[in-house]
């Protein structure tokens, strides 16, 4: 795999770094390719019960599309006629936002500077987002003349509703990490010094958790949101009915009587 993008594999934790820091973790070609691959990776492996998303350095998560890369395309598509530039969205951004939500295990993403663009995007396709108090967040499509891409208009007006998500997404600014968390876009905002190690805590605690429990929970929050009241309890039944026959809750009813620390296996 590319070195743009780091992805290892730990005690039931999967870690994937953005590892471009020198181009602020901007995304070109190979890091798009590599980072569709490790996530996809990742949420295919059974021996993985948790995803850190995070990135080098400590200026930018990800500043989104490689604008260097991309006008040299686009230029590239005007002499020759085609328009590839713009598949990069169905063939890179779109299976990458997928897998994240997709995947049957939780995702947490640790953002230590600026995340903008398809970087903002993937940041909201984490279900967990711990950010550092000097990170910041700009959804910069209409500034460069672009619409929302990497599920932004999706997951965006989720967290902070339909109105406040025109509002960032036709007037681009910047988002300091306090107002992120007023919004709904942090989860936590931890002293950029601690970002690495509350990242990787609260990772490695879902990685050791109730995996199918937490599957199960992604997938009804999903379909919560776009289904009504009783189609969502119908649900709710389909999905507590998997909980409760899973390993890891017939563990966690016995550690209570015995009233020890469940030791979760993830089935």
């Amino acid at each position: 795999m590319a070195d743009t993008v780091l992805h290892e594999v730990s005690d039931g934790l999967a870690t994937i770094t953005l590892n471009r820091p020198e181009a602020m973790n901007a995304m070109n070609t190979e890091a798009k390719v590599a980072l569709r691959e490790a996530v996809e990776a990742a949420a295919a492996d059974d021996a993985v019960r948790a995803v850190l998303l995070t990135a080098a350095g400590d200026r930018a998560f990800c500043v989104g599309q490689d604008l260097k890369e991309h006008v040299a395309l686009l230029t590239a598509d005007r002499e020759s006629g085609t328009s590839h530039t713009m598949s990069t969205v169905r063939e890179h951004y779109n299976p990458v936002v997928r897998a994240l939500t997709g995947m049957a295990k939780p995702v947490v993403a640790g953002v230590n500077g600026v995340a903008a663009g398809a970087g903002f995007g993937f940041v909201l396709a984490a279900d967990y987002r711990i950010v550092a108090d000097t990170a910041s967040f700009n959804t910069s499509f209409a500034g460069v003349a672009l619409t929302a891409d990497s599920g932004m208009s999706w997951t965006l007006p989720r967290l902070v509703g339909p109105g406040r998500a025109a509002d960032l997404l036709l007037f681009p600014r910047g988002i300091k990490a306090a107002e992120a968390y007023e919004l709904g876009i942090a989860n936590r905002v931890v002293p950029a010094v601690e970002l690495a190690d509350e990242a990787l805590k609260v990772a490695r605690a879902l990685a050791s958790g109730p995996t199918v429990a937490y599957a199960a929970l992604k997938e009804s929050l999903a379909y919560g949101l776009s289904h009504s009241l009783e189609e969502t309890l119908e649900r709710e039944d389909e999905l507590q009915t998997r909980a409760g026959a899973s390993e890891d809750h017939r563990i966690a009813v016995n550690a209570f009587l015995a009233k020890e620390k469940p030791q979760y296996r993830g089935r």
